[in-house]
């Protein structure tokens, strides 16, 4: 019999009480799923929560020059789509901290600037999609539309569209099978083009002898609804997200079905450790970042500077005084789980995965020692002696794990933001939950591997 076919879910292990916690838990994480379906809605609750565990804004402390103690706790937010949070430890900064980092950003269809038009009696907001999706996937779903709205006098408007249960949905129409003919010859690639990624908005004429009424219809709408106009588009942030809340799925409920579990999964899990965390021994570090599904870019992204210079800032609170120095020495000595998904084996597409290297779900956290493409390439490649040591501290606490890679060597991989922070010369290796359909528009996950990799990373923080 194969190695994996002996493995057995670690839900028989449980006794009744972690059992218990393992509801809890995994109720949380389908509340966080359904109310944090942006960045910025995730920060903003990821705020909510850091501040009800006793944590301060940094922006404050700073303009104060309020020094920090050990078991202090702070954060700092990056234009509203990123955060970070430190508890300071008794060992100091120039020891290095242990971080939990991860990101909240999540595949959508992002409304371009200049979007409402109408064709054919039907009104359409035009979009442009992002991160890697496949793109047939995301037509005849309903989809609500999440984001802000920001008018030339700096008046912020939220937009939350379609996840109440009286609210409008949106949509993507599809070509119906009786004429689908030419359509499906083309590849998966071509079947929907990224053009036509147009989203369904309308159909009610404003007045009969208007041109372009149903434009006009929804314009009067939005202005009278939300208090913008058609200019507004051009300076907002709206997404079409898939509509609804996260759901357990299955006979058993044994797992959860939700859009956005790449990456929210380890990002909640991550932020629950570190507001559940006591060790100060050394200082504690969860970070939370945007942009990762399109390479980390931009002021929000982890390639910018936002992390290295709120550490600056941190240590001057710490110890009174600036060094470049110490702060080069504090971000080579951290230790950092990057916490991301990996891929779980799926029967159904059972030629894509190296059995005796795929994660299976309900058999704990996932540790990829290297992720990439095919020859590695781009990828961080953790060294034996940091595995070593993260092996020892999941044994200590009882953690279950396992270790995989993401498919076939040539079948390609993906990226995580390891790779950024080991420029730094700290340790890092990609942990986190197994997903099947990753990048679908809904995802599924374990409760057992979200029950697993929370303890994980608590264990991490305590004792690496």
């Amino acid at each position: 019999m194969a190695e994996e076919e002996k493995k057995t879910s670690v839900y028989l292990t449980y006794s009744e009480e972690e059992k218990k916690e393992l509801e809890a838990l995994n109720a949380g994480y389908r509340d966080f799923l359904s109310r944090c379906k942006t960045e910025r809605e995730s920060v903003q609750e990821a705020v909510h929560q850091a501040e009800a565990a006793g944590y301060r804004d940094l922006a404050g402390l700073i303009e104060g020059g309020e020094r920090l103690q050990p078991g202090d706790k702070v954060y700092a937010v990056n234009m509203k789509k990123a955060i970070v949070l430190f508890q300071i430890g008794e060992a100091p900064l120039a020891d290095g901290m242990n971080i939990l980092g991860a990101h909240i950003d999540t595949c959508s269809l992002d409304v371009k600037q200049n979007p409402l038009y109408e064709d054919g009696g039907l009104a359409y907001l035009d979009t442009h999609y992002y991160g890697g999706i496949k793109k047939y996937q995301w037509t005849a779903l309903p989809l609500a539309l999440h984001g802000v709205v920001v008018k030339k006098d700096g008046t912020v408007v939220d937009i939350c569209i379609g996840e109440s249960e009286d609210d409008p949905v949106f949509c993507v129409t599809d070509l119906l099978i009786h004429l689908s003919q030419e359509q499906m010859k083309k590849t998966g690639a071509k079947v929907v083009e990224g053009e036509d990624l147009d989203i369904l908005v309308g159909n009610y004429p404003l007045k009969k002898e208007d041109k372009e009424s149903v434009k006009a219809g929804v314009l009067a709408l939005i202005e009278q609804k939300y208090g913008f106009a058609e200019e507004d588009f051009q300076s907002a942030e709206l997404r079409l997200v898939p509509a609804g809340k996260a759901r357990e799925l299955g006979f058993d409920r044994s797992m959860t079905l939700a859009y956005g579990q790449d990456d929210r999964v380890c990002a909640y899990t991550s932020l629950r450790a570190m507001l559940e965390n006591t060790s100060t021994r050394r200082t504690s570090c969860c970070l939370l970042v945007d942009k990762e599904e399109i390479g980390s870019v931009g002021a929000t992204g982890m390639q910018s500077r936002f992390f290295e210079n709120t550490v600056a800032e941190l240590m001057r609170l710490v110890t009174g005084t600036e060094s470049d120095l110490a702060l080069r020495r504090c971000l080579a000595n951290c230790k950092m789980l990057s916490s991301d998904v990996s891929s779980a084996y799926d029967a159904l597409y059972a030629s894509a995965y190296d059995k005796k290297n795929v994660a299976y779900l309900g058999r704990g956290m996932v540790f990829n020692k290297f992720t990439g493409a095919r020859g590695k390439s781009g990828s961080n490649d953790a060294n034996a002696e940091y595995l070593g040591e993260i092996r020892r501290i999941l044994e200590a606490k009882g953690v279950r794990y396992q270790l995989a890679e993401l498919g076939k060597v040539d079948l390609g991989g993906g990226g995580t933001i390891a790779y950024i922070m080991s420029l730094y010369g700290m340790q890092v290796v990609d942990s986190g939950v197994g997903v099947l359909s990753m990048h679908a528009p809904w995802e599924a996950t374990s409760k057992v591997d979200v029950y697993e990799t929370k303890k994980g990373y608590m264990a991490f923080l305590a004792l690496a």
